[in-house]
Parts: C-alpha cells; structure tokens; sequence
C-alpha cells in the first residue's frame, strides 16, 4: 500500500505549443496562423459585431424613424393571486422585504405589480407598487386591504 503513487492519466499532461520558435519546431516563421490577412494579425481577431465584410451593414441599411418611449417606460415585476395563495399564510403582509424572504423577488428589482390570475382565500394585507382592479376586488372580497404605494421606489430616484 506504501508504494501506491497518483499520479495523471495518460495524455492528461500535454506540453504547451511553443510557437514563433524557428522552422524546425514546426511552428516557426507564422506560427501556424497562415499567411497574412485579419486572422494572421495581433490583437482583436476579427472587426466589430455587426460587420458583413464590407458590405453596408444592416442597421445602417434600414431608415431609422419615429420616436421610442422605452428608455421611460417603467417595468414592473408581476404576481398572480394564485402564486400569493400558494406562499403566504393567514394575515400575512405582501410587501417587498417579505417577497424577498420568501424568495419570490431579488433586491435589485424594481416595481411590484399584483395581477388578478387565480383565486385568494387568505386574508392578506398586500402593499405593492400597484394591484389591477380584479385583483383588489378578489382580496378585499377574502378579507383583505390593499396599499397602492408610489410608482418610484428607492432605487430609481
């Protein structure tokens, strides 16, 4: 049992390539990049994403028009009645801090939003960024309340 040595299977040990070393290295002169053009070059091996050799690329090919609100739309993460059903007890509160608890929500995320899909018997106290109406209706029909806090949260002032 003493004399029982590890050691790596065969194979697993390779040299490293040494290139640029002369002729008869068999790597020598181009080192095994070919003859001249892009590739053979040092630094950055190809041009900018979004390069068709030449070729006017499309997004400059297509007429940019119009306006987009989308760098100001404001997103929401969402949850259904059926997902607050399913994690949270009797009296409980549904805010941010307890989605997180729970593991429903990161920290980083922005907006709550509670949609209506589903159906709630728990009596919760739900205080989110925003809740549609079906799903007011159904929580204050269980027994419930429901907060409606500002659009902008920490975070995105």
């Amino acid at each position: 049992m003493a004399d029982l040595v590890l050691h790596a299977p065969q194979g697993a040990n390779k040299r490293p390539k040494r290139v640029g070393r002369g002729s008869s290295s068999g790597l020598g002169t181009t080192a095994g990049k070919g003859n001249k053009g892009q590739q053979s070059r040092s630094g950055k091996s190809g041009p900018y994403v979004g390069f068709e050799g030449g070729q006017m690329p499309l997004y400059r090919r297509i007429a940019r028009r119009g306006f987009s609100n989308a760098v100001f739309r404001t997103e929401y993460v969402v949850f259904n009645l059926d997902v607050l059903e399913a994690k949270y007890a009797d009296g409980e509160t549904v805010d941010r801090e307890s989605l997180v608890k729970k593991g429903l929500l990161n920290k980083s995320s922005a907006n709550i939003k509670v949609l209506g899909n589903g159906e709630i018997t728990k009596k919760l106290t739900v205080s989110v960024n925003k809740v549609s109406a079906s799903a007011k209706a159904k929580i204050e029909k269980a027994g419930g309340s429901v907060v409606e806090s500002s659009a902008k949260t920490e975070e995105t002032k």
